[in-house]
């Protein structure tokens, strides 16, 4: 890793990174603010989202309202911050590489005394920092939400919480690899954006309409989303140590091509 390159990064994008982490701050403080209201008619909420289609509380996360947990895991984690998150891989990803070999920036990286080995791994590890960022600041933000406005009086497990952020964290950490990998392979900024941007959302969708219909439920096994199971995680029904073990896998190895790749390829530089 290049120390200086990393410092200087991580100067130029932190204010991105706390934003998205301040935003997805407020909207879990949201959640907790919302759920004591919500929580005291939890069962007849719970017999509404019963009395819906299947496919339609799957595909959106309604995982009852009988515990806080429960109530976030799909108003917060089954799409807000699968969103926010998502946007953030994308955008910094491309931005990270490809905007750079695209303006020709890179060319003046690489003219310092450093290799393109270093270069990438570093640019990677600015990518995955801010990621923990966001989901450290998230997690922060749940468990004081949880003091404020639960206040033991509603049912909250932690150790679940944190799971969940767990999960969302090496989900993303494999998709943001995957954007990288992309992003280092090209030498159009826009070109990059749009197909990391399109297997991105396109996962998403796969996911979501393999929920909805048993009929189309075999397009889980073309998404990534398919081993983010956050309402699973409330249940206590997915075996964590496959599903995890695996997005890390997809994340390293993806990472690590980049890295490989971007030191081989020609750049127009």
């Amino acid at each position: 890793m290049n120390t200086t390159l990393y410092k200087q990064m991580m100067k130029v994008n932190m204010k991105g990174f706390m934003n998205y982490a301040i935003g997805s701050a407020f909207y879990i403080i949201l959640m907790f603010w919302l759920y004591p209201s919500i929580g005291q008619s939890a069962k007849a909420i719970d017999e509404l989202v019963q009395s819906m289609p299947e496919g339609v509380g799957r595909a959106f996360g309604l995982n009852g309202f009988g515990s806080a947990e429960a109530f976030i895991s799909g108003e917060y984690y089954g799409l807000i911050l699968v969103l926010i998150l998502a946007i953030v891989c994308v955008q910094l990803s491309t931005q990270l590489m490809a905007k750079l070999i695209d303006q020709g920036a890179m060319g003046y990286l690489l003219a310092t005394p450093t290799t393109r080995g270093k270069v990438a791994f570093t640019q990677a590890s600015v990518l995955v920092t801010g990621l923990f960022l966001i989901m450290a600041v998230t997690t922060l933000a749940g468990f004081l939400a949880n003091i404020w406005f639960l206040r033991g009086e509603f049912d909250f497990n932690t150790s679940k919480f944190i799971e969940m952020n767990i999960a969302a964290f090496l989900l993303f950490f494999a998709i943001g690899g995957i954007c990288f990998l992309i992003s280092a392979l090209s030498n159009d900024e826009k070109k990059a954006l749009s197909l990391s941007g399109v297997i991105t959302f396109g996962f998403f969708s796969l996911d979501l309409l393999a929920k909805i219909s048993e009929q189309i439920s075999w397009m889980k096994y073309f998404s990534i989303f398919t081993l983010y199971k956050p309402g699973e995680i409330i249940n206590g029904n997915v075996d964590l140590t496959v599903s995890l073990s695996v997005l890390f896998i997809i994340g390293v190895i993806t990472f690590g091509l980049a890295v490989m790749l971007f030191k081989k390829r020609d750049l127009p530089l």
